[in-house]
């Protein structure tokens, strides 16, 4: 009896049938298989769109032909986002991960007045989008598409660098260098405003970084000239 108790210890446990795996399947690494494949399709896409968006513009660039470009079915392409609003969103928020990185390094160690610290601000992100001034135009473009859905994130809608200069701005008015009574999200409004309108040069006349940073340089002058004590 004790033999037949101890060789029972050993012995493994007899299979539940209720629980036992369905022949042929992998539970443990199929849902990963899908997700990696999914992974890969979301990749794809991005890739194509960000070249489409970069030689096309955003209204020339349609989902059939980024699902052909990416190699992959229209109805995957639906799949994965909601539209062609979202796609240019995503390759953008992409993108500007390493700007915003650089900027989380520099920004705070920026010294000077605010309108020093507004034109370093600005001169950054000109070098960086003038690397794909094209896609960058496809990005504003998109923000006067009034079809775009609530989970596209056009120009405009960018609450790092919207936070980046209300920060700027509110730091000027603590160092009495901006009036107490300015709106920061007012001032904000009128900074962004001159950003994308300088890019009319890109477009209109092919001018570089250092072009529409002298640009946007003199029209922050003209802004904080404004924003001032009185």
């Amino acid at each position: 009896m004790a033999e037949d108790l101890a060789g029972g210890a050993n012995q493994e446990p007899p299979a539940n049938p209720a629980v036992a795996p369905v022949a042929g399947a992998d539970p443990v690494t199929a849902p990963s298989s899908r997700q990696t494949q999914k992974e890969a399709t979301r990749n794809r896409v991005i890739d194509a769109a960000r070249e489409l968006f970069d030689t096309q513009g955003y209204q020339g660039t349609t989902i059939r032909e980024i699902a052909r470009h990416a190699g992959v079915s229209v109805g995957s392409v639906f799949t994965t986002f909601a539209s062609k609003g979202e796609i240019l969103s995503q390759v953008m928020e992409d993108r500007l991960d390493g700007l915003y990185a650089e900027l989380d390094r520099v920004v705070p160690n920026l010294r000077g007045s605010t309108s020093d610290r507004l034109r370093s601000i600005f001169a950054i992100h000109f070098s960086f989008e003038a690397r794909r001034t094209r896609l960058f135009l496809a990005h504003i473009a998109a923000a006067y598409d009034w079809t775009l859905p609530p989970s596209a994130r056009p120009m405009g809608r960018n609450p790092r660098l919207i936070g980046i200069i209300r920060e700027c701005i509110a730091k000027g008015i603590a160092d009495g260098d901006v009036c107490p009574a300015v709106e920061p999200q007012e001032a904000v409004d009128l900074l962004m405003a001159a950003y994308v309108w300088i890019y009319r040069m890109a477009a209109l006349d092919g001018a570089d970084a250092q072009e529409m940073t002298a640009a946007m340089d003199r029209q922050i002058g003209l802004i904080t000239d404004g924003l001032g004590p009185r």
